[in-house]
């Protein structure tokens, strides 16, 4: 299963979706993205008929409250940290890179979009733009070879290989004297596990973030819901897959 949380109102207000990935319907939403939710899905789910020791892989972002949520109410959970989120760290911290190195170098202005894209996905004239720039001499140009490496973690035919690749690549951040990339790579090292795990579960949020941009979508058309409940309902009628036939 997958778990995510999304926006219910402007603000601070979230509600937190379980996401089944096999049957790619939503089991349960709630008000929320603590670890509080955890345990009220794990509640519904054995009023229900369901055994929370059952649920065997879990995909989260890397939420402490969602781990923390999952270690106390589904313990029988491995946890696989979705691999999108971390790359949107490694891409942060490039950009943190860039902007501090842009203080004192005017020609990295403009070029933000240069170093969140992969190589495959930038225009001609970005293209043409990246070639120009002295990458060798760059701190903002070692940070993104860092990115693109790490990208390829997920490339790695076997557990093993996977596991050598990213000691390779928590190595040369943390030695890399980039601030941004250093810090993430501690983070790295803090979820390791659950990053590697996908190399077991092949489990990530994709599927969940497409439910996301339904109910925003959703959200959005109905101008908001009045409450949280409606929106909640709402989630269900869109993403559930309920059966409405009346029995025979």
């Amino acid at each position: 299963m997958a778990i995510d949380e999304t926006a219910a109102r402007r603000g601070h207000a979230y509600v937190t979706l379980f996401v089944d990935i096999d049957e790619a319907r939503v089991l349960y939403v709630t008000e929320g993205k603590d670890a509080a939710t955890v345990a009220a899905f794990a509640e519904d789910l054995a009023a229900h008929g369901g055994d929370p020791d059952a649920v065997e892989e879990v995909c989260i972002d890397m939420s402490p409250a969602f781990i923390s949520g999952i270690a106390a109410s589904l313990p029988g959970a491995a946890v696989t940290f979705d691999k999108f989120h971390a790359v949107k760290l490694i891409n942060e911290a490039v950009d943190k890179v860039r902007r501090a190195e842009q203080r004192g170098r005017a020609l990295l202005k403009g070029t933000r979009y240069l170093w969140l894209r992969n190589p495959r996905n930038l225009s001609d004239r970005q293209r043409a733009m990246l070639d120009a720039l002295p990458t060798h001499h760059l701190k903002t140009a070692r940070a993104y070879q860092m990115k693109l490496a790490f990208q390829e973690l997920y490339e790695q035919p076997t557990p093993a290989q996977a596991t050598a690749w990213l000691k390779r690549w928590y190595f040369w951040a943390t030695h890399s004297r980039l601030a941004p990339m250093i810090e993430v790579a501690a983070t790295v090292k803090r979820h390791w596990d659950g990053i590697l795990r996908w190399f077991d579960s092949r489990i990530a949020n994709g599927l969940i973030e497409g439910i996301n941009s339904l109910v925003q979508a959703a959200k959005a058309k109905a101008r908001g819901y009045r409450s949280v409940r409606n929106l909640e309902t709402m989630v269900y009628l869109i993403a559930g897959k309920l059966d409405f036939r009346l029995p025979t």
